[in-house]
């Protein structure tokens, strides 16, 4: 009873995590996805330069997989990375924080460049991911029209 009455007086703000167990389940395929989808729009809202409509749905796309590669991106960063990780990989914590200010950046703008560099930071994040998971990364062809790889392990 004591708690019901403190919820309803103060302020409260919803949080919402990966898992809340932790359940220990993590995979870096969905921001791999979801910077190739970025990459994809861009070309498409480069090719569609004279559709607006088209344009203004390819960007809302961009923008949300790009806030979806921000989310992966922390949760791995926050929820599986461990100090031993930082040890073993030095660059990491500089290759998220490049990595999420990339997010911002396509999320901006339409600069190829920056898609690019944004899968491969989330492919090198993805393979050391799998590292220390004692697993050997492996690049496999994504089969989507952006003509890339994705990273998972052999």
């Amino acid at each position: 009873m004591l708690i019901d009455r403190l919820i309803k007086i103060l302020p409260t703000k919803p949080i919402f995590a990966h898992c809340d167990i932790p359940c220990g389940i993590y995979d870096p395929h969905e921001m791999q996805m979801a910077a190739h989808t970025i990459l994809r729009m861009v070309n498409l809202i480069n090719e569609a330069k004279d559709d607006p409509h088209k344009v203004t749905r390819c960007i809302k796309v961009k923008e949300e997989h790009a806030q979806k590669v921000e989310h992966e991106v922390v949760t791995l960063w926050a929820d599986y990375f461990k100090e031993e990780h930082l040890k073993d990989y030095p660059n990491l914590h500089d290759l998220v924080w490049k990595t999420l200010k990339l997010t911002g950046k396509v999320r901006q703008e339409v600069n190829l460049e920056a898609a690019q560099e944004l899968l491969k930071n989330v492919q090198e994040i993805a393979e050391i991911f799998w590292k220390t998971k004692g697993m050997e990364p492996a690049r496999i062809p994504s089969g989507y029209p952006t003509e890339g790889e994705i990273v998972s392990h052999s």
